[in-house]
């Protein structure tokens, strides 16, 4: 079986790297380490085929060091401590060898303890590769003795440029007359993704040839979508594309965009995300955000939950796209938000602080006696059901957590507490 053209085509020199400039161009940091013969132990952090496994193989290519390379789906603590004895490495940190670790965000901490040691002496140089957020899913002890160096997605003309070199470069595609007509589907397709980029390219250009025993290949936009066929988002619901995308979901909604706050809710729908897990964020902003601004929001986002609970996909897409809208389009306050973190802050501050004789609850004759509850004024028997009276402890007296925002519905609060507590709070 004929190996596959993004293997065909991985990089020999740093110089055939396509894209992370910022790590291995002129003057990439990488390169320059190199260039004086230093590697730490570092962290490739970046979404799957922009060239980590690759970049780490040239970078021990290139110092002339000893490379082992494990993946962290089929090795252990065993596969480790055997690597390590074998290194060979003196504890100068010029000789170690470079041990690679494929997907090192799914060694557990025992694991990743293993390596501490070695990489501390310097027996070993690691080069752990991830696709997950390395301050959540290295340990700390481990992290602190990496180097974090995060790559890029590639860009659209870097991808293009991989294309043009399979085209003139790789044996056996050489053998095609290929007319690369459209490319818009091919971007599509492979998500910044250079390994599922070429792979795709050469299985739509072996289909295609297949069905043409004369002239040239051509590869069209419908050719890419009838051999990708079942191409899903790319959405990781247990990683860290999980929170970037809820982020950019609520910050849309937040902003007041609603066709934003549409196509995040469709990144979550294709991907398969849980319902419940979008419902419950938008019932969370419809009070943090909007709160009293808006008082119907809550109440729209707590029923579009239940509904969505009740009907759950494909059908709840509708319902969850509707409150995403309505979100959105609502006037925004986070007054609320603001003053519970300011009463907390007080809490913090100031410790447990007696409650007023008056408001304390009396339900005994000795708390009577103690004048618990003797001079509260019950308010529907004031003017308007309102008496003036103290409810905050004595030490905070007068202290406002609540700044109504200026919309219509908070104006209207606004006006209220200013007629009633004549600019006490205000």
């Amino acid at each position: 079986m004929s190996t596959p053209l993004a293997e065909r085509l991985r990089p020999r020199t740093l110089d055939e790297v396509v894209g992370q400039t910022h790590l291995v161009g002129t003057n990439g940091v990488l390169r320059k380490a190199l260039t004086g013969g230093m590697l730490p132990s570092m962290i490739l952090w970046g979404p799957p085929g922009v060239g980590k496994t690759t970049l780490a193989r040239l970078i021990a290519q290139d110092l002339k060091r000893p490379f082992h390379s494990l993946s962290a789906i089929n090795s252990g603590v065993k596969d480790v401590r055997e690597v390590i004895e074998h290194a060979g490495g003196s504890g100068l940190f010029a000789r170690s060898a470079v041990l690679f670790i494929d997907e090192i965000h799914r060694f557990s901490k025992a694991q990743q303890d293993s390596l501490l040691g070695a990489v501390e002496k310097g027996t070993i140089t690691l080069i752990g590769a991830t696709t997950e957020n390395p301050s959540f899913e290295v340990i700390p002890a481990l992290l602190s003795r990496c180097q974090v160096y995060v790559l890029e997605p590639l860009a659209i003309e870097q991808l293009l440029a991989l294309l043009e070199r399979a085209m003139s470069e790789d044996a056996e595609l050489k053998n095609f007359d290929i007319r690369l007509t459209e490319t818009d589907a091919l971007m599509r397709a492979s998500g910044g993704d250079a390994r599922r980029l070429l792979n795709t390219f050469e299985l739509c250009v072996r289909t295609a040839a297949k069905g043409s025993s004369e002239g040239p290949v051509l590869i069209t936009n419908s050719l890419v979508q009838e051999v990708v066929q079942n191409n899903t988002a790319r959405y990781d619901k247990q990683g860290e594309q999980h929170y970037d995308i809820i982020s950019a979901f609520i910050k849309s909604m937040r902003g007041s965009d609603p066709n934003a706050a549409v196509y995040w809710l469709a990144r979550m729908v294709e991907g398969g995300e849980d319902p419940i897990f979008i419902a419950r964020r938008m019932v969370i902003l419809a009070s943090e955000d909007i709160g009293n601004a808006n008082p119907n929001a809550l109440l729209m986002a707590t029923t579009s939950m239940q509904a969505a609970q009740m009907i759950g996909w494909p059908e709840s897409r509708i319902i969850l796209s509707q409150c995403a809208i309505y979100l959105a389009c609502s006037p925004k306050s986070n007054a609320s938000y603001m003053a519970i973190g300011a009463a907390q802050q007080v809490v913090k501050d100031t410790g447990d602080l007696p409650v007023p004789l008056a408001l304390r609850n009396a339900p005994s004759k000795l708390m009577k006696d103690l004048d618990y509850g003797k001079e509260y004024k019950y308010s529907h028997d004031g003017e308007g059901n309102f008496i003036d009276q103290e409810f905050l402890p004595a030490d905070l007296a007068g202290t406002a957590f609540y700044t109504p925002g200026n919309t219509p519905k908070e104006r209207e609060h606004a006006a209220l507490l200013e007629r009633l507590w004549k600019g006490k709070y205000l």
